[in-house]
């Protein structure tokens, strides 16, 4: 099980630290509650794990299947709703670079998202739209 250390700095912002890499981010409250938006929020995160969970799955499907999806990109935009302040919606687009993909392999792709922990673990009144450009 990794650790992850989370130190309030002030000014509403974290430094967080993964322990075992030694890597450290920091994160700030946004503009719109009160922050500076000087670095990913919290909920910015949030969406960030979700782009990166998938991302990943589909590369272990496709190298499973003995070709890559190396340089695959995916925007997300994070809709906040209010009453209660939390995140109601993630648009998700991925977009594959030029090949000539089969059938198969676009289904494997496809599905290979399903498989997602983020994704499995965020709250079901959180919509997830899921685009793919291939």
């Amino acid at each position: 099980m990794e650790k992850i250390k989370t130190t309030y700095v002030g000014d509403l912002r974290t430094r967080v630290l993964h322990v075992r890499s030694g890597t450290e981010i920091i994160t700030d409250a946004p503009v719109d509650n009160q922050g500076k938006g000087e670095a990913f929020s919290p909920t910015d995160l949030l969406a960030t794990s979700l782009g990166s969970c998938l991302l990943t799955l589909m590369g272990i499907a496709a190298r499973s299947e003995g070709f890559s999806v190396e340089g695959t990109k995916v925007d997300t935009q994070k809709i906040m709703i209010p009453n209660p302040r939390r995140v109601g919606e993630l648009k998700v687009d991925i977009y594959l670079p030029p090949n000539d993909y089969t059938e198969r392999q676009k289904e494997l792709i496809r599905k290979s998202v399903d498989d997602c922990p983020v994704a499995r673990s965020l709250h079901p009144e959180i919509k997830q739209n899921v685009t793919f450009h291939f």
